[in-house]
């Protein structure tokens, strides 16, 4: 069976910080700013939090 996440546990680049700045920014929400940095909500909302950054609870 293949793996699930290709990326499981890849380290953040300094380009995806970046985007993942602007995107939380722009009022991305969550599920778009995964998506746009191939990345699970999770691992999004980790790191967010992890640099203090507020996301965008859209309902």
């Amino acid at each position: 069976m293949a793996e699930k996440f290709e990326r499981h546990r890849q380290p953040w680049t300094q380009d995806e910080i970046q985007k993942l700045h602007t995107l939380a920014k722009k009022g991305m929400g969550l599920k778009s700013i995964a998506k746009a940095l191939t990345r699970t909500e999770e691992s999004v909302k980790d790191k967010a939090k992890a640099d203090s950054l507020n996301i965008a609870k859209l309902r």
